[in-house]
Parts: structure tokens; sequence; C-alpha cells
């Protein structure tokens, strides 16, 4: 039996990183919000046994690294199950962009494999396996606004932001996750008078015993402003400085509060000095008219957020006569996620 679902994008609205943990991870904290990119996935099951992965795309791997591979494989397991799963991947969002694409890829092969073997894993059971897969896939379980903390796998549902326009713009640039990470460190270390310690980048996966702790004083500091600022967004109270939406109902304006509490995203910190065209990117969403523009996870993508869908479609058509590849879409609620997963 086959069957297809979409695989939705994330964006991250706010990203703080905190001290590296004894794991090789570091703490973080961020607000994920789906949006309504995606690629689709195919998986079929049939007599036999293993797994395979298809893609016409030469950079995702075909391999047991590729998240698909790895989530179904711990399913079948859990599930008792036996067969042979295909997995066919048809590839329209970027890989190493910053838009959680192969975490994405992963839940939507699970959620296939599920609904073709007419059998599904206990809700807490899913979300251990996602997350020992990867940081990312467990926002993927919940879709719509999803506060993430710990090194991201610990999510939990936050009241949905109304659909909003979102400006996507998508520059050919591979920016490698791990490699941001230890330039963050190499950034710390650096602040707080420490000499750098050099590490190999796998340890950011937990491969290895990673070496010793590598933080600065303000790195506490800014999980707890982040903290804050979302407790304070989600209590509806003024933050002190901030200007507080007024003539319109709070669902209105519940994103635009939320940005303007500051929430930023520190990857941008390393990233824009190593790749000043992404820095000049949201500067052109910026310049079009975006209340709100940011990198997405440690990028490359960047997204702006507008306020009605002709301005929208306007910013993607200036950012793609510059060259950059850009699509207007919209932010998702959770139910709008889960209904169009399969439709």
């Amino acid at each position: 039996m086959s069957v297809s679902a979409r695989s939705f994008a994330k964006i991250n609205l706010g990203l703080s990183i905190g001290a590296l943990r004894p794991d090789g991870f570091h703490e973080l904290r961020t607000v994920y919000q789906t949006i309504a990119l995606y690629d689709m996935i195919r998986v079929q099951v049939g007599r036999g046994a293993g797994i395979e992965i298809r893609c016409e795309d030469p950079r995702v791997p075909k391999d047991a690294s590729n998240t698909c591979y790895r989530i179904v494989e711990r399913a079948m397991a859990a599930l008792r199950v036996r067969g042979r799963v295909t997995i066919t991947i048809v590839k329209r969002l970027p890989v190493q962009g910053g838009l959680g694409a192969g975490s994405g890829n992963a839940v939507a092969s699970l959620i296939g494999l599920e609904r073709a073997l007419k059998k599904q894993l206990p809700g807490a059971e899913r979300l251990r396996i996602a997350s020992e897969v990867g940081s990312d896939l467990p926002l993927f379980l919940l879709g719509g606004t999803v506060l993430g903390v710990g090194r991201g796998e610990q999510v939990y549902p936050l009241p949905d932001l109304p659909a909003t326009v979102c400006v996507v713009a998508m520059p050919e640039i591979g920016v490698s996750t791990p490699q941001a990470f230890a330039d963050w460190d190499a950034m710390m270390s650096a602040a707080s008078g420490e000499p750098a310690r050099l590490r190999p980048v796998s340890s950011r996966t937990g491969d290895g015993r990673p070496p010793s702790k590598l933080t600065s004083p303000s790195s506490s500091d800014r999980m707890t402003e982040f903290g804050r600022a979302v407790s304070v967004w989600l209590s509806g109270q003024p933050l002190s400085g901030v200007p507080v939406s007024k003539g319109r109902g709070r669902v209105e304006t519940s994103l635009l509060d939320l940005v303007r509490t500051g929430i930023e995203n520190d990857f941008e910190r390393v990233v824009f000095p190593k790749y000043p065209e992404l820095c000049e990117v949201k500067s052109v969403l910026q310049r079009a008219g975006a209340y709100y523009a940011s990198l997405s996870g440690s990028g490359s993508t960047l997204y702006g957020l507008f306020r009605s869908r002709l301005a929208g479609q306007k910013a993607a058509v200036r950012l793609r006569r510059e060259g950059i590849p850009a699509m207007a879409t919209t932010t998702m609620t959770r139910q709008q996620y889960w209904h169009k997963i399969s439709h």
C-alpha cells in the first residue's frame, strides 16, 4: 500500500543559544512556526525487508544516515512489523536551508508509514523516537506555533498565531549547522576572554566525548530574556519599553506583539559575518515592507512577515528580480497543519 503526505517547513521566531551541555548539544530556546511550503513524501510498504530511499536530488542521502530511514527503522521495530519500506522524497524545499526540511520529511515518513500499516504509535512513543533521530523532529508532531526548549526537542504547543503572510527567501548557499555552532562557541570564548578550544564539529551531534563546556556569562542572561519575552507575550501584558498594539483584537495582533518583544535569532551573529549576502537579503525584506525579518534556524533561508498578501507578493517579485529565489506563503495554525498533511 502506498500513502502520500505533505512534509511542511518551519521557521524560527527567535532562537536563543545557551551553554554547551555535557552531551555535546547546546541549550536552546525558540518558537517554531510551521509554514505552508512543503516537500512531498510517498511511503510504500510491501513484502520483503529493508528500507529504500528514493530522491532525485543528489544532495539527499539515500542510506541509513537519512532521517527518514532512521525514524522508519525505529518505528517498524516499535510497531513489531516487518516489510520492505520504500520512501520517495520529492524535494521542493532547500537542503541545509534552516527550514527543517529533513526533519519534516522524517515525520511525514512516520505518518505515512502508520497510515500504510493502519497502525499508530502512542503519542509519547512517537515523540521519544522523533527526539532520538533529531532535535527538530518533535515540532512536526505538533505543528502550528510551538515552544522548543532543551536542545529544541522538548516541545510545547503554544496558542496558535493567526495565519500570516510570510515571504521565504532561499539563497543558494548551504550553511552547516554544526559549523555555525562551532563559530558561536569560538565567538563566546573570545567574548569571555577564555582561549578558544578546538573540538570536532561532529561533537555537535553527540558523537564522541565533548570537551570542557564553552560558554560566557551572558548565556544564561539571553536565555532568561527570551523566556521572559515569550512569557510576557503569552500573558498579554506589556513588556517594558515595547509599544503595545492597540485598536485590534488579541488574535489579530498576537504575532505583531510577539515580534515587538525584540526576539532575535542568535545565529545571525555568526552567520551574517561569514555570509554578508544573507544580511543583505534580510535588508531587502525589511526595505520591501516586512515588519519582521529573520534568519530561520542557522540559515541560509530568511523570511519576512508582511501585513498583506499583496505586499508579500511584491516583495517576493523584488527578491526574484535580484536573483534570489523567493516565495510568498503563509504561516499555518495547528488545525490547518494537520488538515493539509494528507489532503
